[in-house]
């Protein structure tokens, strides 16, 4: 019995089935996880509640990559998104809205928010470009999510601890604070052990292969970098198990 709840981010219905597969406790259902996650499709969700109907399934909302300030015609996609998302199903829905300074846009999380209603709701990392992390905390707060995931302003969890904890002293019980961002099976135990949250959120894949591309390589789908077209990224149950396996070490 682990004694902590892992929230393991996924791209796609597969990676959500071989979360839950592997002994995740909540996932994050994403598409695009190469630009961070972006909003996943209604099927992706649908085929994990067909399967698992009351397994916790947190749903992002975010139309694109590139920052977190968007257009009018791109609010109003993320708020269709997130009613058809709960219309469907979704537990819960992970967002966030930053204005052109990089300040907390309350205005646009609050009418998010009336969309979620009773669901969770969920501020994402996008407090970790926030120009005073203190400030956005308490912003956040007052829109009234439940949790706000979290690397501490820095590349990775661990880097970010000392801002966590510094979060979690400010939040003071008004909000969960979830550890999020390059979490492995090499440092969870030690996030664990410095991180007294009690929950992580964590995203773990491998190199799967598709080579029905393979008979033209010079050929590319899109990308400035070019990936090669015969390789995806997929969970896979036994690494959310050796992951849950290293948090206990």
């Amino acid at each position: 019995m682990k004694d902590f709840l892992l929230e393991i981010c996924c791209g796609s219905a597969e990676d959500g089935l071989a979360a839950i597969k592997g002994g995740a406790d909540r996932i994050e259902l994403n598409s695009d996880l190469f630009h961070g996650g972006l909003t996943p499709t209604v099927g992706a969700l649908r085929v994990i509640k067909k399967k698992y109907p009351s397994f916790p399934v947190m749903c992002m909302v975010r139309p694109r990559e590139g920052g977190f300030c968007y257009t009018e015609t791109e609010f109003e996609v993320m708020k269709e998104d997130a009613a058809s998302l709960i219309e469907n199903g979704a537990d819960g829905i992970v967002f966030g809205f930053l204005k052109p300074d990089g300040t907390v846009d309350k205005e646009r999380s609050l009418e998010m928010m009336q969309i979620i209603g009773s669901r969770e709701a969920v501020f994402h990392r996008a407090i970790d470009v926030t120009p005073d992390y203190k400030k956005a905390l308490e912003d956040i707060i007052s829109i009234g999510v439940k949790r706000i995931l979290t690397s501490g302003q820095m590349p990775t969890v661990p880097e970010g601890a000392d801002v966590i904890n510094d979060m979690v002293k400010i939040a003071d019980g008004r909000v969960e604070i979830l550890p999020g961002g390059g979490i492995t099976p090499g440092n969870i135990s030690w996030c664990k052990k410095n991180i007294h949250t009690g929950m992580y959120h964590a995203a773990i894949h491998r190199i799967a292969f598709d080579k029905s591309c393979d008979s033209n390589p010079a050929i590319y789908f899109g990308g400035a970098i070019y990936p090669a077209e015969n390789i995806y990224k997929v969970s896979h149950s036994d690494d959310i198990e050796g992951l849950i396996e290293s948090a206990q070490k």
